[in-house]
């Protein structure tokens, strides 16, 4: 009956395999102690042949189908490679099978065997087919393929097999068929689904690094300014952006998504600009990234989204080195407030926000609590951080510390698989068949518990490992041990109540980690800006188009993906600062020249100028006197007035001044916000006290007389020069009448010559007038010398 069923493909029954495998042990038992009494090679010997199996390079490039079942053929194709110095004859490529596979370290052990050992390798598979090489030079390779169908493989039972391609032949110097090369993989024999699968979450990231300056265009759209434009090689086709949204759209897997990589593709999609040394050109990719996020928002449609606060902040960087400076946990904050709505924004979909990944899923107390502070109560830890002293994988979830945090424990192994390089065929496929060998292992350890496994992969995978990661998952699509869920149906699972809820110490956080974390001086870079950002933005009436952007470049300040890059974070950092230093000093005072006070009182000016493209309200210039004794302000040592000035235009802010005492006043100017915070650099000039007295008066009195005499003689002079004038032209019209002749008359009259007008210097005295306020980008000239002051 038991064959029946396996012909018929429904399997035997968990108790009936129970049953089989039981037999197998009691009949094998005898066999086993035989081969315990047999002789066992020598360490020398066994170290002989390991070495000697190194001689040639077996690359095992191709294995399909990766998990066969029944009436399949397994087809292995691959090159092999003398790295010997001696020319190989009589060579053949044999296949390998078994042994079954017990538990998951047993399959990690193996992949990390090298060279041949007779006393665990199995023998070639009798009567497969065999590749024969009859002779191969030193250097050279060759190819192979071997075929073998599945009923001849001799998998008894379910379970994970060892799969081994070997070269056996002589070399020159010594004639005898010996195991010259071998590589081992895994084969997943599963040919019916089990009752209880595992429940596999595969987490699919895309993250990138910043790009994003603080600078902006000054239109009214802020066209944003990259740094460079290297992003748009990630988005174009085969780029690895483009291959993580092109790859995923057909895989069952969990979209975790950095929200700054949306914001920024929408920035290029709607017109952007790079820095290009001193200038800004126009960026040149707004079609590439336009179809890229048409792609995206195709692919994501009805599927579950986990956004991970904007920037993905170094959660253990924070933990570790800047939640001592004050402001640090805000930034954290705001980055995770600001996730949801640039998903929303430009994905139209509505993302989960309640999940924190620290970097390779490593957490202590500290980072728990910070992952935490900003709203996430569910952290994404690895399994060789939250470790389980279990003989069998736990469910993923469970209560941490003091049960108000989940932990989402993602296995070790599975989320590693992929990491390194993934270009070479031999890599890709031996990193896939372990995955599913191990994925297999874990629902084989309790068949009767259904379980749900996390895999976390690397943060940023090249397109190789996009790719490989993506056969792996095809490799389950079948669902005969596994069914795929996304990570909010993990995080929900039933905990095992075995598993450990205990959040490591922090000496147990690993050292090659920790060296990496972003400096403490980040954070203290991260908060001068806020500093200087807050009391920017009080002046401005439209303080969005600074604090938006320079909020979001300070949230990349502490980016995950700048580990690794003191160096370029520094820049990146400072590059911040510098410009919004820039903008700050487009609003300041104009350098004044010394002056001079002639009298008891007058108006001492001060020029604010603004060159921003806003206006700025909610200033406060205060003019302080050096010596209150000799010169007061509206009757004290110093006076302030408020100052508002429009776009690009500049403003002469009046003091009333009245000096007491004769002599030199240091005087300083100092702009304030209306917090009273000092707001740019105080200007110094000085002021000349220089009184009238009494003798001047009279000299001035008696200039003032003579102006004055100077007008009535001036006038009356007029009045003559015009009578005289009349006359005249009453005599003329008076001969033209009578027919007297004009010349007689002309030569009888006598005219007085007109007196000379004489001019007056000054003829009123000039009085200065209040300047008018510049408005133009001319205003900002510093006083000329010798500058006095209004009266």
């Amino acid at each position: 009956m038991g064959e029946a069923a396996d012909i018929q493909g429904t399997g035997p029954s968990p108790a009936r395999r129970w049953l089989r495998r039981t037999i197998t042990v009691a009949v094998g038992a005898p066999l086993l102690a035989g081969l315990l009494q047999a002789p066992t090679a020598s360490p020398a010997d066994a170290a002989e042949e390991a070495t000697v199996s190194k001689t040639v390079d077996v690359s095992l490039d191709t294995l399909s189908p990766s998990a066969p079942v029944d009436g399949d053929t397994v087809t292995v194709s691959g090159t092999v490679t003398n790295r010997g110095k001696k020319t190989i004859t009589d060579a053949t490529v044999d296949l390998r099978v078994g042994p079954m596979m017990t538990s998951r370290s047993e399959i990690d052990q193996a992949s990390d065997r090298t060279g041949y050992r007779s006393d665990s390798d199995p023998a070639p598979l009798d009567e497969s087919p065999t590749v024969k090489i009859p002779r191969l030079g030193a250097g050279l390779s060759a190819d192979f393929s071997l075929s073998v169908p599945v009923s001849e493989l001799g998998l008894d039972e379910f379970g994970v097999y060892q799969l081994g391609v070997s070269l056996t032949g002589q070399t020159s110097d010594l004639r005898y068929d010996r195991v010259l090369g071998i590589e081992r993989t895994f084969l997943p024999y599963q040919p019916e689904a089990t009752e209880k699968k595992t429940q596999l979450t595969y987490l699919w990231p895309l993250i990138s690094s910043a790009h994003v300056s603080a600078e902006t265009a000054t239109d009214d759209q802020q066209t944003p300014v990259f740094e460079d434009d290297a992003l748009a090689a990630e988005l174009r086709p085969g780029g690895r952006l483009e291959q993580m949204v092109s790859l995923g759209k057909d895989l069952p897997v969990t979209w975790v998504i950095d929200p700054d990589l949306l914001a920024t593709v929408d920035a290029m999609a709607n017109g952007y600009r790079v820095k290009d040394g001193t200038v800004h050109v126009p960026g040149k990719n707004k079609a590439v990234a336009e179809q890229w996020l048409n792609e995206l928002e195709t692919a994501v449609q009805g599927r579950k989204i986990v956004a991970l606060p904007f920037a993905d902040p170094d959660l253990a960087s924070l933990a570790h080195r800047g939640k001592d400076v004050p402001g640090s946990l805000g930034h954290l904050q705001s980055a995770t407030s600001l996730a949801a709505m640039t998903v929303e924004t430009v994905l139209h979909a509505q993302p989960s926000t309640d999940f924190s990944w620290p970097v390779e899923g490593a957490v202590d107390p500290s980072i728990v609590a910070v992952a935490t502070s900003a709203g996430a109560n569910k952290v994404i830890a690895r399994s060789d951080s939250v470790r389980d002293d279990l003989p069998y994988t736990p469910t993923a979830a469970r209560p941490l510390g003091n049960g108000s945090t989940t932990a989402v424990v993602s296995d070790e192994l599975l989320s590693t698989a992929f990491e390194g390089d993934m270009v070479r065929a031999e890599k890709s496929t031996l990193a896939v068949q372990e995955f599913l060998a191990q994925s297999l292992a874990i629902t084989l350890e309790q068949p009767e518990q259904q379980r749900s496994v996390v895999v976390a992969p690397q943060r940023v995978p090249t397109v190789s490992q996009a790719q490989t990661m993506a056969n792996a998952i095809r490799g389950l699509s079948a669902k005969r041990w596994s069914n795929p869920i996304e990570l909010q149906a993990a995080a929900a699972a039933k905990p095992d109540p075995d598993a450990s809820t205990t959040v490591p110490s922090g000496s147990r956080y690993p050292k090659q980690l920790r060296d990496r974390e972003l400096p403490v001086q980040t954070f203290r870079d991260m908060k001068t800006t806020r500093d200087e950002l807050d009391d920017f933005k009080i002046v401005l009436t439209l303080p969005d188009r600074v604090v938006t952007p320079f909020g979001n470049a300070i949230s990349r300040e502490m980016s995950t993906s700048w580990r690794g890059q003191a160096r370029a974070a520094a820049v990146y950092r400072n590059d911040v600062l510098k410009y919004l230093q820039d903008l700050t000093e487009g609003i300041q005072l104009v350098d004044k020249s010394d002056l001079t006070l002639s009298g008891r009182s007058a108006t001492i000016p001060v020029t604010v100028q603004n060159k921003l493209l806003q206006g700025v309200d909610d200033l406060v210039l205060r003019l302080t006197s050096g010596n209150g004794n000799r010169l007061e302000l509206n009757g004290r040592r110093y006076a302030e007035l408020p100052v508002k000035i429009n776009a690009g235009h500049s403003q002469s802010v009046k003091f009333d001044a009245s000096a007491n005492v004769n002599g030199q006043v240091p005087m300083t100017a100092q702009l304030y916000t209306v917090d009273g915070t000092p707001y740019g650099q105080p200007m110094t000039f000085n002021v000349k006290v220089s009184e009238i007295t009494a003798t001047v008066m009279l000299v001035i009195a008696g200039g003032v007389l003579l102006l004055v005499l100077a007008g009535v003689r001036m006038y009356s002079q007029r009045k003559r020069v015009a009578a005289r004038k009349a006359e005249t032209e009453a005599d003329e019209a008076e001969a033209e009448e009578s027919g007297t002749e004009a010349e007689e008359s002309e030569a009888g009259t006598e005219t007085e010559p007109a007196p000379e007008t004489e001019d007056v210097e000054g003829g009123e005295p000039e009085q200065p007038s209040d300047p008018t306020p510049d408005t133009g980008s001319e205003s900002g000239d510093p006083s000329g010398p010798g500058e006095k002051v209004d009266r």
